[in-house]
């Protein structure tokens, strides 16, 4: 269960946290980092995200968060599990760490959730220059209904940069059975609790599916399955499937961890935040000159194990 924290909305860059800063949900920003906090991009009171910024960067690479929280407004940007490992673990290396809220339900449904997502990231890459960061060097990660936001942004590749967005480098889906909704909700297999988040009608199955937008070639994609669900490594492996059909350089990453472990756990040291960094390697050289000796160290006891 994610927890809600109560946030004011406040006026672009007004907050500004010191150094080593504590947060409502006790944990330690490392201090060097400076923190943009409830940054609006949008009219609505949930429309707000946070920057972590580390020192001195310039043209830095620039990790996008989308938290979960089945829908409804369960998650926040701010919550431990999505940035405390992720701030440790990356904007310590140079990374930029964004974490964005966004409208849910009972306010919008999925895929106008998905649509503020755009909207979250088409406002950062245009700030991204002020905050140290660049706009061409975007990774979107997103967890649970987070991922199925990002999926489905990454999957309507072309109609975004259509509409202004710069070309992103890449995505991590963590833990979504969500790509295909039409086929979690056609009979036999119908979900009744995905019956009551994305409604009755076949065609906003569709709109809201990743694997129906996905229709040509996109940036490279890892989506990252527990193997304790039933669904989610055969979802993944369905929408991956596909977008290498299409050319899309996709890889699949299954790991015995919980769904909310997956997401948790990913920055601590260990072999799975070491297969993820493997992927973000292959999306840029100067993303793999980032990682340095200590990470060779843990790629070897990876390896042997």
């Amino acid at each position: 269960m994610y927890a809600k924290i109560l946030l004011g909305l406040l006026a672009v860059g007004m907050s500004l946290s010191v150094l080593a800063k504590t947060t409502s949900n006790d944990y330690v920003v490392p201090s060097g980092i400076k923190v943009l906090s409830d940054i609006v991009y949008g009219k609505d009171n949930d429309q707000t995200l946070d920057v972590y910024i580390p020192t001195d960067v310039k043209d830095a690479p620039v990790i996008f968060m989308v938290h979960g929280g089945a829908w409804q407004n369960w998650g926040d940007k701010a919550d431990k599990a999505e940035v405390e490992n992720k701030i440790a673990h990356w904007v310590t290396k140079g990374f930029i760490l964004i974490s964005t809220n966004f409208r849910a339900l009972p306010k919008v449904g999925p895929v106008i959730q998905a649509k503020d997502v755009e909207a979250a990231l088409l406002f950062s890459q245009q700030k991204a220059h002020e905050w140290g960061g660049s706009p061409k060097k975007f990774i979107l990660i997103g967890h649970s209904s987070g991922a199925h936001a990002i999926s489905l942004v990454s999957s309507n590749y072309t109609t975004l940069t259509e509409n202004g967005l710069i070309p992103i480098l890449g995505s991590v889906a963590m833990d979504s059975s969500a790509y295909n909704i039409v086929g979690r909700l056609t009979p036999p297999k119908s979900s009744d609790f995905y019956k009551k988040i994305f409604g009755t009608d076949p065609l906003y199955w569709q709109d809201a599916s990743p694997f129906y937008a996905l229709t040509d070639k996109i940036s490279p994609f890892l989506a990252i399955c527990s193997t304790q669900s039933a669904t989610a490594c055969v979802e993944a492996n369905k929408f991956l499937k596909k977008a290498r059909s299409l050319g899309t350089h996709a890889e699949l990453l299954a790991v015995n961890l919980s769904h909310g472990e997956i997401n948790s756990d990913l920055g601590e040291a260990s072999c799975y935040t070491n297969d993820v960094d493997d992927f973000l390697k292959k999306l840029s050289p100067d993303i793999a000159s980032m990682f340095k000796k200590q990470d060779a160290r843990m790629q070897k006891q990876c390896t042997d194990i």
